[in-house]
């Protein structure tokens, strides 16, 4: 049996291919057409999955959509009436791509994948989210957590996976949202909604939290228990064009900082109070979701899932004795949940996880070329190469490295995922005091503060770091 899963038309448009409960292959459409955070129809997502399968569409038993539209069109409608006159600017905006294409899903999921004679199924988008985090873990059964900025009406979730069903127990509405107050920070701070949080989380590090009592006195009402409620006066996102309003601005000191503008310390208190409030939010979250459900396994995904500040903060306090977290935790991974929770929970198929080991393969599911293609594709573009065996390019790149040189790094199949694992990575020298910003304004011309990632072998960790898990 194989599921096609797609997201597409929001952010991250994804597609996913499942076979008999294997995940055969999955990428983002943005990795094919070089347009970061691509929205559209994933043709050339789909089209690799096919490929790597070996089938045409006509040999696909499902198609999976992430979410229901016209539930979360209703969402829409209800906030607008409930908002007017506010919010007409932005329902006008909003209308005609809904009326063109998403009220019409079914019809333009047919006219895309030609050949296609099976069924389309549509689950919630934080059930394809829930599906994301447990069917491909290593657990049998397992609590999960969603939080994201919004689905349909929800923004967070969590319930039990067992075996091959997940039960989401418990809710959190629109328009109260973790994810949507993390992103009016992001806005407020200058960076893009839906691309730039993971900018505030890197800026983090550099403040100090000297917003945190305010966002509690003002912004957010937060229970013991990890549930909470916004306050929607100092808010825009409900049913305007921006995130936040002259409200928040009066006690935030000011407008918010013009994108490309000089980041100031304001700024960095912002980001690192915001960091601190998620944290906090979450760590209460994860305590109630093990108190509620007994489990001792976590499983994590949506886009707050990608604040991986807040998930290590989670593991050193070992609230749950395993988390796994989806990779491609954000909405191009609930192109694989959907088709998974079509396998799994639509079609009443088997699931055996053994406690230790994945299905994901360390989510390197997308496109992989041979040595011969590579070759041809330099020579084609005459560009110049050096050919080595395997032990000879280590040394090389090995060399090249204790010289504080940058190497890009490619090998075997793509990630899935907006991390870089070690695939398709830009690697240097960590011991090097300057590569972090050699990296950042020669090679990435991007905002010199910019973390990345420490690779180092497992059994060399505690050396480096302060981690016992």
């Amino acid at each position: 049996m194989n599921i096609l899963g797609i997201s597409c038309f929001y952010h991250d448009s994804a597609a996913a291919l499942v076979r008999d409960g294997k995940i055969i292959a999955a990428a983002q459409e943005e990795r094919f057409t070089r347009k970061k955070h691509d929205d559209n129809f994933p043709k050339h997502a789909v089209e690799f999955c096919l490929k790597t399968a070996g089938i045409d569409m006509s040999q696909i038993d499902v198609v999976a959509f992430y979410e229901k539209p016209l539930v979360k069109f209703e969402r829409l409608l209800r906030t607008y009436f409930a908002y007017a006159p506010i919010g007409f600017n932005s329902f006008i905006k909003a209308m005609p791509q809904w009326i063109r294409k998403k009220l019409w899903m079914q019809e333009l999921l047919l006219e895309e994948l030609p050949g296609f004679k099976g069924k389309i199924i549509y689950p919630e988008h934080h059930e394809s989210h829930a599906a994301a985090a447990f069917f491909p873990s290593p657990f049998q059964d397992a609590a999960f957590l969603t939080i994201d900025g919004v689905g349909e009406w929800t923004t967070t979730s969590f319930g039990t996976g067992r075996g091959n069903k997940i039960q989401i127990d418990y809710e959190i509405h629109f328009p109260h949202s973790l994810g949507l107050l993390y992103s009016a920070f992001t806005y407020y701070t200058g960076f893009k909604v839906n691309s730039g949080e993971y900018k505030v989380m890197g800026l983090a590090p550099y403040g100090e939290p000297k917003y945190v009592d305010l966002i509690y006195k003002h912004l957010i009402d937060l229970k013991e228990d990890g549930s909470f409620r916004m306050n929607m006066d100092y808010f825009d996102f409900a049913a305007g064009l921006t995130m936040t309003n002259a409200k928040f601005d009066a006690i935030f000191g000011g407008p918010p900082r013009k994108p490309e503008s000089r980041l100031g310390q304001r700024e960095m208190d912002l980001a690192k109070s915001v960091q601190v409030v998620t944290e906090e939010i979450m760590m209460r979250m994860s305590k109630h979701v093990r108190k509620i459900t007994g489990q001792k396994n976590l499983c994590l995904a949506g886009g707050v899932a990608l604040n991986c500040v807040a998930n290590g903060k989670l593991l050193k306090e070992r609230v749950f004795e395993n988390v796994w977290i989806q990779p491609a935790a954000g909405d191009a991974g609930s192109a694989l949940g959907a088709a998974l929770f079509g396998w799994y929970q639509y079609a009443n198929n088997p699931r055996n996880a053994d406690n230790k080991n994945d299905t994901q393969f360390a989510s390197y599911l997308g496109p992989d070329f041979t040595d011969a293609e590579i070759e041809a594709y330099l020579i084609s573009h005459d560009i110049p190469y050096k050919k080595h065996d395997r032990s000879a390019m280590v040394q090389s790149v090995a060399g090249i490295l204790a010289d504080e040189k940058v190497v890009g790094w490619f090998q075997n199949r793509m990630e899935f995922g907006p991390r870089a694992l070690g695939s398709r990575s830009i690697i240097g020298d960590a011991r090097s005091t300057k590569m972090q910003s050699v990296m950042n304004l020669k090679i990435k011309y991007r905002e010199s503060f910019r973390p990345f990632a420490p690779s180092v072998l497992r059994e060399k960790m505690t050396d480096y770091f302060d981690v016992d898990y």
